[in-house]
């Protein structure tokens, strides 16, 4: 009993000595409540401007404004958003776009990479530079350069084709010249942005695989075939899957050149949603084509990660 008492004591101060290590439970609980001193902040602020307004736009969806107060309607917005033709117009211009815009960026993205990582070139940083630029420049700057490129009467581009001798194009007032000229101020911008993440992908091959490629008597096509273009297929998913969400997010390009005309042929969902949202103020319906967009976002990435990340896997 007495030996019991003394172990007792001389417990206690130990655990009053100031070296004294902290009891098991307390030094669990720092180490746990820790990371969340510092990460708490961000994720509170992560929560009210992230999580908060995307469940909100998910219940709003679900509702209707009439007469100034909001009524649940169920699936009525989707529904509506079924029957629309303006809406199926919007993503079928998204994908025309995405069939034409996407592929034609990424192969010239990856010519210019190509261009760049030959070590015969000179000055092939400042070439880095120069086609990189074009990423950093704003969205609305580039698109109003464009519409003034682009005007039918006046337009730099009208003057040169005058120059040679070949007629004005009406670039944005008729549907298939407006989708064009959508489709090459947006392959402008990130053509080079591209090129430069395409061009780190091909630097990380090393020297010395391309040397035992030309030993075993592998020419260029062989050599891009089998050597460079295995290792290379996770960066050009990357940028295709990056190329392919920035397409179905378009808006800044489209709502500056042509306003979403003529006659819809290069509205885009987005587009759409804004109008719906910010014109007419019908912020349930527009709450469900974010939504839906959203969705188409996510289906289609997961198509390209399962059909194309196997083989970049390989």
């Amino acid at each position: 009993m007495a030996a019991d008492v003394t172990k007792r004591k001389a417990g206690a101060a130990s655990a009053d000595r100031p070296d004294a290590p902290p009891p098991r439970w307390r030094e669990r609980w720092r180490r746990r409540t820790t990371p969340w001193v510092f990460a708490g902040p961000a994720a509170a602020l992560l929560a009210f401007f992230f999580a908060y307004p995307l469940l909100a736009g998910l219940y709003q969806s679900f509702t209707a404004d009439r007469d100034g107060v909001t009524t649940w309607v169920g699936l009525a917005q989707y529904r509506r958003m079924a029957a629309d033709p303006v809406f199926w117009a919007a993503l079928r211009n998204t994908g025309l776009i995405l069939l034409v815009q996407v592929p034609v960026m990424i192969g010239l993205a990856l010519l210019l990479a190509f261009g760049l990582n030959q070590s015969w070139l000179r000055l092939r940083s400042g070439f880095r530079i120069a086609y990189f630029l074009p990423a950093v420049t704003m969205l609305v700057a580039y698109s109003v350069v464009f519409r003034v490129l682009l005007k039918t009467d006046g337009g730099l581009v009208n003057q040169l084709l005058d120059a040679v001798g070949l007629p004005a194009v009406d670039w944005l007032n008729g549907p298939g010249w407006a989708r064009l000229a959508l489709i090459g101020s947006i392959t402008w911008r990130w053509t080079g942005y591209n090129a430069v993440i395409l061009l780190a992908g091909l630097q990380a091959i090393g020297r010395e695989q391309y040397e035992a490629a030309a030993i075993d008597g592998a020419g260029a096509v062989t050599t891009f075939v089998r050597v460079v273009m295995p290792q290379l297929r996770p960066v050009i998913l990357f940028c295709s899957v990056t190329s392919t969400i920035g397409t179905l997010q378009l808006f800044d390009e489209n709502y500056v050149l042509t306003g979403g005309g003529p006659g819809n042929a290069t509205t885009t969902p987005v587009l759409y949603l804004y109008k719906v949202g910010f014109e007419q103020l019908d912020f349930g319906y527009a709450a469900a084509i974010s939504w839906v967009v959203v969705a188409v976002i996510g289906l289609i990435s997961y198509a390209q990660f399962r059909f194309f990340g196997k083989e970049a896997s390989r």
